[in-house]
């Protein structure tokens, strides 16, 4: 899809389009929505697009906005990214969270969970670090994203190969059975820990207990500063006290603003 071909109107009306219904800023992102929509608009038959949209606009059911969304907004991901996170929760969060919660109810939040990875790599963080004592906690994680699609691959829960290569080679063979063309699926026994929900983070919050763990990296890249500095104060109404928020490496929350305090680049706490 040549620049030409997507008009300054066009492009316009699609920003304003996923920022109203998603908090989503593709303001700055010409080059990302023509590379990421051309190859839908060509095998739906459109040659524009205006044809396009309309077509998403017109569709009641939302599936098509579900697909354009996914398009737009999903990067490639693997288990075990941003492996410092997980060492500061198996070096410091966990052996607190352990001694203090009596209840041995643990909540953790996968925000923008996308096809799962995120998610599965935290439910073997948490077996790997309980070990025999794992069936004395509920500790299962919530992972929610907005788009059907990548949901339902992390649902599958089935992978290639170059996805695990992050991963210790002893939990490849502990946590995934191997499948044909060089897939790997996870067990069960790390499957049956992790919900997948449906959830816009631009909705209000529903859950009814505060969590101790929210992770939500890599998904703030796509909105504006006044969007992104509001979800981080709801994310920390939605923490316990003393609880952490994980974001990206590459992201940064503002501390002017914010009620968080500052842990370690990209590692905030509620106090």
């Amino acid at each position: 899809m040549d620049v030409a071909k997507v008009s300054q109107e066009e492009f316009t009306t699609l920003v304003r389009y996923m920022k109203d219904n998603y908090g989503i800023n593709l303001a700055q992102k010409l080059a990302l929505v023509e590379g990421r929509l051309w190859n839908v608009i060509r095998q739906k038959g459109f040659s524009s697009l205006k044809e396009y949209f309309d077509f998403v606009v017109a569709d009641k059911t939302g599936t098509e906005a579900k697909t354009l969304l996914t398009r737009l907004t999903t990067n490639y991901t693997y288990f075990m990214r941003e492996d410092q996170h997980y060492t500061f929760l198996t070096r410091e969060i966990l052996p607190e969270l352990t001694s203090r919660l009596r209840t041995k109810d643990m909540r953790i939040w996968s925000a923008g969970c996308s096809s799962g990875e995120e998610p599965y790599t935290t439910a073997m963080v948490l077996d790997d670090y309980f070990g025999s004592a794992k069936g004395q906690w509920d500790a299962k994680i919530l992972a929610t994203d907005i788009s059907p699609q990548v949901l339902q691959m992390a649902g599958e829960a089935v992978y290639p190969e170059d996805r695990l290569q992050n991963l210790p080679p002893a939990w490849k063979q502990k946590y995934f059975t191997k499948e044909p063309g060089d897939q790997f699926r996870v067990k069960d026994s790390i499957k049956g820990e992790v919900i997948f929900r449906s959830f816009n983070l631009m909705e209000p919050f529903p859950f009814k207990k505060p969590f101790h763990v929210i992770f939500c990296r890599n998904v703030m890249i796509y909105f504006d500063k006044p969007t992104r500095d509001s979800l981080i104060e709801r994310y920390y109404d939605a923490l316990e006290p003393g609880g952490f928020l994980f974001i990206g490496l590459s992201e940064t929350v503002d501390k002017t603003v914010t009620r968080f305090n500052f842990v370690r680049p990209s590692i905030y706490r509620k106090i």
